[in-house]
């Protein structure tokens, strides 16, 4: 069985299946793909996410506000904890720190995360950092907000070796997306091939970043196979035993 750690399944294209969600599961069960985290990047469309999601009990969920989000709720960790009762919720995020797409004073975002770990450690569930072109600051935070109590996944990692290793002493595991199947990604297959593999996390990030061979059409759960496949070839494993360890981690982290 394959897990697919991070997708938005509220923003899959539904044109090729008749704009029916049901069609697109039926077809991702009939992959492998046995369970999703289908991960919020806002509180404004949460709701129609967790209602879209509810008929599917193989789908988990997450709660938060993606750090490029600038003009909906800023929530507090109080809030953030409410909604993370849900029994379907497994974690907070995707929260983190992004310093490629918003630029100028980013005090907010790094305010932002600091709530969102302060809601992990209350509700006591693992995060899901995004993190680009902001390593620094973004261990730096998980230190100094005590990260390392709930532990999480730094998700569609696509950063360096020292990168991965600083999170992984501080007990997060490392997820990667897409990315790694890129022709220009000989970097980072050479990280994804060192990950210890008890720590190793694969994703779609549907409907972005579509693997190789599946480049020009819309991403979605069930090209997760393609990421295994590639970082199994990586680690000289056969690609079902790829998909077992990867998904004995994800419930290990997400329960």
């Amino acid at each position: 069985m394959l897990v697919d750690s991070h997708c938005h399944l509220d923003r899959v294209n539904l044109k090729p299946y008749a704009g029916e969600l049901h069609r697109l599961m039926d077809e991702t069960r009939a992959a492998g793909v046995g369970h999703m985290l289908c991960v919020s990047i806002d509180l404004e469309h949460y709701p129609k996410m967790r209602t879209l999601v509810d008929p599917y009990p193989q789908v988990s969920v997450s709660v938060g506000v993606h750090p490029n989000e600038r003009h909906g709720q800023d929530p507090t960790p109080d809030e953030l904890v409410e909604l993370a009762q849900d029994a379907r919720n497994v974690a907070i995020g995707e929260t983190g720190l992004d310093y490629f797409r918003t630029k100028g004073d980013l005090g907010w975002q790094q305010q932002r995360f600091r709530n969102h770990i302060a809601a992990a450690r209350a509700c006591g569930k693992p995060l899901i950092v995004h993190s680009r072109d902001a390593r620094e600051d973004t261990l730096r935070i998980l230190r100094e907000e005590g990260a390392r109590d709930v532990g999480g996944v730094l998700h569609c990692f696509a950063d360096t070796w020292e990168m991965a290793g600083a999170a992984l002493d501080l007990g997060f595991y490392i997820s990667f997306s897409g990315i790694v199947t890129f022709k220009t990604a000989g970097d980072l297959r050479e990280v994804a091939a060192k990950v210890p593999i008890d720590r190793l996390l694969i994703e779609t990030d549907c409907p972005y970043l579509t693997p190789v061979p599946y480049r020009g059409k819309p991403n979605e759960p069930k090209f997760v196979s393609a990421v295994a496949h590639c970082i199994a070839g990586l680690r000289g494993m056969p690609d079902e035993d790829l998909a077992a360890v990867t998904s004995d981690n994800f419930f290990r982290l997400f329960g």
